[in-house]
């Protein structure tokens, strides 16, 4: 048995320094990608969502085809064919775009953003849809516009009904990020991967990574119900 904590760290060789840098490595290559995928997904979503709310059939169903295909393709999949394919494009190895796409991390940042855009996308088209007809009733009665009614009333409403989903599709993207690995990028489950080539301990290497994508995990649950509990503060009922 162990007496500290200090003299189990020194007798696994998976958590010397140079493995535990590994590791550090690794999770800021996660935080990364998850972030800036998010970041980006976001701001796809928000005029997608719209789009998708639209009474024009033609930008109605190009919005659904989208979100269609990549909900229902794996993830996995759509990562091999951008990492892969981009590749096989007709000229793309001789244009100025050659460099960026031959490292692994924009294609596969590029199939991330697309996944959670269509994910939230359809999240934030329902919340949308399901703004009360009264509010934007209200709206016009006042007088605003099409647009300002969107940016002022529904926009900040479907946001916060549509939190608890988003905070679901946030989650799922930080797991999902792990099969970044299969494409050479050294993420979380990589440095573990790497950890078990060299020492061949699976389980300590792969259990410490899970540990710590389930403290990222919990600190994500965290900060989403901290922000359900202000946004929906006006629903709860008062203190007497």
């Amino acid at each position: 048995m162990y007496d500290t904590i200090e003299q189990f760290l020194s007798s696994n060789a998976i958590f010397t320094l140079p493995t535990l840098l590994g590791y550090w490595d690794g999770l800021v290559m996660t935080v990364q990608l998850v972030f800036l995928s998010l970041i980006i997904g976001f701001f796809l979503a928000v005029p997608l969502a719209i789009m998708r709310n639209s009474r024009n059939l033609l930008i109605n169903r190009s919005v659904w085809l989208f979100t269609y295909i990549f909900r229902g393709t794996p993830l996995l999949v759509q990562l091999y064919i951008i990492y892969y394919g981009v590749a096989y494009i007709e000229g793309i190895q001789e244009s100025m775009f050659w460099p960026i796409v031959r490292e692994a991390f924009y294609p596969c940042l590029f199939a991330f953003v697309l996944n959670t855009a269509a994910y939230t996308t359809e999240i934030f088209r329902g919340a949308i849809a399901a703004t009360p007809r009264g509010e934007i009733e209200a709206a016009k009665a006042y007088g605003m516009s099409y647009s300002q009614c969107m940016r002022r009333i529904t926009l900040p409403s479907a946001f916060r009904r549509a939190l608890p989903a988003y905070s679901n599709e946030v989650i799922f993207m930080l797991h999902a990020s792990s099969i970044a690995s299969v494409v050479t990028i050294v993420d979380l489950t990589g440095a573990a991967r790497d950890v078990y080539a060299k020492y061949y301990a699976p389980f300590e290497a792969f259990s410490f990574v899970a540990l710590i994508y389930l403290c990222l995990t919990f600190c994500l649950v965290f900060g989403f119900k901290t922000l359900e509990k202000r946004w929906h503060a006006h629903l709860r009922p008062l203190q007497s």
